[in-house]
């Protein structure tokens, strides 16, 4: 057993759901083990609250978070990053920034809840649909034996999770 922390990123374009909700689960899910942040190609500037209260409503952490830009984690000084994950089907057809220490990437990407349109219950079920499959995919995450699998292996595990149900395009491998 290692005692290694892993650091996590969390690419969407706009970083204020998806990659939020992911950043928040992994907090939480993988505390000790896991160090999670998230970024946007084109942030938003702000969270969604949607995102905080089915965030809140499931006891997740809510505090601190901001929508902010990927190159914060592209510039010297910034963690390493162990994996990095896009979330989004916009970020994933993206030129990505070279990330130090060449972390394994996969695409998990998840339909945008805040592309609902409706009632505010319409709205914030959506949001809790893409935090169970979120959830759904961060759990399997956890459960791989990260420290003792060769890196194809894994890559090929990370890649394959990126297919579970909730998934936007069942084919797409790439981030």
């Amino acid at each position: 057993m290692t005692d290694r922390i892993y650091n996590v990123l969390f690419l969407c374009t706009g970083n204020s759901a998806r990659s939020i909700l992911a950043e928040s689960i992994l907090r939480n899910e993988g505390a000790g083990r896991f160090n999670a942040f998230s970024v946007g190609s084109q942030p938003k500037g702000t969270v969604n609250p949607f995102a905080l209260k089915v965030l809140e409503a499931l006891d997740y952490p809510t505090d601190g978070f901001r929508s902010k830009a990927w190159d914060e984690f592209a510039a010297a000084g910034a963690p390493e990053m162990d994996f990095v994950f896009t979330v989004c089907d916009d970020a994933a057809g993206e030129a990505c920034p070279v990330w130090p220490g060449q972390p394994m990437t996969a695409h998990w990407g998840i339909e945008d809840p805040s592309n609902v349109d409706g009632t505010d219950i319409e709205k914030e079920r959506a949001f809790s649909t893409a935090a169970r499959f979120m959830k759904n995919r961060i759990m399997a995450f956890l459960s791989l034996p990260h420290a003792s699998i060769d890196r194809m292996a894994l890559e090929h595990h990370l890649k394959a999770i990126g297919r579970l149900d909730g998934t936007n395009s069942k084919t797409t491998d790439a981030a």
